[in-house]
């Protein structure tokens, strides 16, 4: 079993507050966090040399730490600040034509679904929100209900391999093998993945894939990763065009010159990869998240009971990890998550997913039985007492 005590003592976390909401911007073990500081001292002390002569390298050693842990080769790879950005490029490049549809879910995080109805709009393209429904039956459920929104003008899919505000593990693996034999560009955002769940890019054969490491790898805020697969690389023109295009001294990679030679900016985060995978290594990382997966599926259920829903899944590894999301009824979500943290100094989510709420608990090393313990405390009297709940 986890040493939950040990691992607390690692982390900077505020002790008055019980934090169930790693999912949305992780957390940065001491040692990780110690490493984040070291570089961007040594980016203080000497800019120049850190920015303009040190970068290439640094970044060179850090894609392919991470590389190793993801399986793919590091040039495939390129550092971006968040998984939003990541698919920004990505969109703005695929050359939308009038008529053209992108195929996602009605379970995809809301600011991709923005920029997805931002650039198909301007195309004069459709971003196709395929309905799944709640509570998923089984996985060859998903896969049938999502290719119905398929049709010869679908020119590419773009899927969650974990969902955000239904915390959802989809089926992203079968999914891009159905899409390929379609001829369909394959895109996955994996922005709860890396970390969390194991990640074998070689496996999931993605064409595009994106993943947040300040999550579930905790490395330091703003640390995040686009991969591409080779053939499609030269599509992918940089947001910010900068010292990389038409470069003075070229590396062998034009998608690392676009996407990485942008000028000043600190990217101290991307460094601390290497230091993220260390700590995870020496704490025998998988063995915790399984715990913790444990811990998220032995309260999913009584949860559920007390706020007089269902399961969103079959309780299993198969479809959750760390994190669950229990509907809920309220007409004022915003304000309920305000609530449990000012009165309980609790830190939850409770999420939006089109008009349907969700009360999302994330777990981690940190966590003990008696956090969520104390959120059903605090839910089972906002339920009895506070007009935040509906009856």
């Amino acid at each position: 079993m986890t040493d939950r005590a040990q691992l607390k003592s690692q982390f900077l976390i505020d002790p008055n507050i019980t934090y169930l909401n790693f999912g949305s911007f992780g957390a940065c073990p001491k040692p990780v966090f110690e490493d984040y500081q070291l570089w961007q001292l040594l980016l203080e002390r000497e800019a120049v040399q850190f920015i303009a002569f040190d970068s290439a390298g640094r970044l060179k050693a850090s894609r392919e730490a991470l590389a190793a842990y993801i399986n793919c080769d590091a040039d495939d790879l390129v550092y971006v600040v968040n998984p939003s950005y990541a698919i920004n490029i990505v969109a703005k490049n695929l050359d939308l034509k009038a008529g053209d549809e992108i195929l996602s879910t009605d379970l995809e995080y809301g600011a991709l679904d923005r920029t997805w109805n931002y650039y198909c709009r301007k195309a004069g393209a459709k971003y196709v929100r395929q309905r799944i429904e709640l509570p998923v039956l089984s996985k060859e459920a998903i896969i049938e209900q999502f290719w119905k929104g398929y049709n010869e003008k679908t020119k590419a899919i773009f899927i969650s391999q974990i969902t955000s505000a239904t915390a959802l593990i989809l089926p992203v693996k079968e999914i891009c093998e159905m899409a390929k034999e379609r001829g369909l560009l394959t895109i996955v955002d994996g922005a709860h993945v890396p970390g969390h769940v194991p990640l074998d890019m070689a496996t999931i054969q993605a064409d595009v894939y994106t993943g947040a490491c300040h999550k579930w790898m905790m490395t330091a805020k703003g640390c995040s990763f686009l991969y591409v697969k080779p053939e499609y690389q030269k599509m992918m023109d940089p947001l910010v065009v900068s010292w990389g295009y038409e470069a003075a001294m070229p590396s062998h990679s034009q998608f690392l010159d676009y996407h990485q030679m942008q000028g000043t900016r600190d990217f101290s985060a991307f460094l601390t990869v290497p230091k993220a995978i260390e700590f995870m290594r020496e704490n025998n990382w998988w063995d915790v998240a399984a715990d913790c997966s444990q811990m998220v599926r032995d309260n999913y259920v009584r949860f559920c009971d007390l706020l007089g829903s269902q399961p969103l899944c079959p309780v299993t590894d198969e479809f959750l990890g760390q994190m669950c999301s229990i509907p809920i009824k309220t007409g004022t979500p915003e304000k309920l998550q305000r609530h449990l943290f000012e009165y309980y100094k609790i830190e939850v989510p409770v999420t939006r997913q089109d008009e349907k709420i969700f009360l999302r608990y994330s777990i981690n090393g940190f966590n003990i039985q008696e956090d969520l313990d104390r959120l059903y405390d605090a839910m089972k009297e906002i339920r009895n007492e506070n007009e935040l709940m509906e009856q």
